[in-house]
């Protein structure tokens, strides 16, 4: 309907400022003429809606439009509510507690049953990981540069000074994004590896893009390298395997065994601690770089017990 699109670009607009005539089409899936019709119906209904002209030109609102909270209906509250509740449960915050509560009241149904949960519960790791979320969301906001002592995967030792940006949950763990002072780039920090933080009295001097941007830009040039991996699995591990590797099943036998298809960061160790622990129950098919690698630390393994 045309006015939920209204409602749409005008909440669009918002949200991302300045948009250009073919990316408002693209989005709502109308033709350019279309967009312009809609710009004219929502400058005459009053909202200030102005045109930049140019390579970088396109439609924005003035900073100092608000919407009124009655666009949200029941279900965007549903929606916002639910996740908060998420958040929450992964991260002890009176902030996120209190805005939970602001929204739960703005509700036009309070009591209204959702239809999902979510529960991130899993995500707190202990007291110590939970200071240090604190620490680091107190230093973005006050844009306070920081430093630490950072072991890296390989077991080097570093003291970076850095630019904190945002903090990210990924990879099964959370992660600082931060610029480095030293290295003049962008890196991604686990905070399991941090110790020592320390807020400094020096402030940012840079101008950094939004997170969003920075972090998809990090996954694209970061380099994070992948192999397939092809696996022939036992029947009883099938919902093991498929549960913790995140594979697709390649073919199955008659009998129920199945292979299975992986594509995975080469270094992470936590599916390959997964695939030790899944033993006899699955094969390497390929690569044979894998396999060497899964026997020299079963020898290893043997080695310390004297088994050998």
């Amino acid at each position: 309907m045309k006015i939920d699109r209204l409602l749409g670009i005008t909440i669009f607009l918002l949200n991302h400022g300045r948009v250009s005539a073919k990316g408002l089409a693209e989005r709502f899936e109308v033709s350019l003429r279309t967009i312009q019709r809609d710009i004219d119906t929502l400058c005459q209904a009053g909202i200030p809606i102005f045109s930049n002209q140019g390579r970088s030109g396109g439609y924005e609102i003035l900073d100092s439009f608000k919407m009124e909270r009655q666009v949200a209906g029941q279900t965007d509250y549903s929606f916002i509510i639910t996740a908060l509740r998420g958040l929450a449960s992964a991260y002890d915050s009176p902030k996120v507690d209190d805005t939970l509560e602001k929204m739960i009241s703005l509700s036009p149904h309070q009591k209204s049953n959702s239809t999902i949960f979510l529960d991130f519960g899993v995500l707190k790791e202990g007291n110590e990981t939970n200071h240090q979320l604190k620490m680091l969301e107190r230093a973005i906001v006050l844009k306070s540069v920081i430093s630490f002592k950072y072991t890296n995967s390989e077991n080097r030792l570093s003291t970076p000074t850095v630019e904190p940006i945002v903090l990210t949950y990924k990879w099964y763990a959370w992660y600082l994004l931060a610029y480095s002072l030293t290295n003049e780039d962008y890196r991604l920090y686990k905070l399991i590896r941090m110790e020592k933080i320390h807020v400094t009295n020096q402030k940012m001097s840079l101008q950094h893009e939004p997170a969003e941007n920075l972090l998809k830009r990090y996954e694209e040039t970061s380099g994070r390298k992948y192999m397939d991996i092809r696996l022939l699995c036992k029947a009883e591990v099938k919902v093991r395997a498929i549960e913790y590797l995140k594979g697709v099943v390649e073919s199955q036998d008659e009998n129920g065994d199945f292979i299975l298809k992986l594509h995975l960061p080469k270094n992470e160790q936590l599916w390959f601690g997964t695939l030790l622990s899944l033993g006899n129950l699955v094969k390497i098919i390929e690569p044979e770089s894998l396999k060497e690698r899964l026997c020299d630390k079963c020898m290893d393994i043997l080695q310390l017990y004297n088994k050998l």
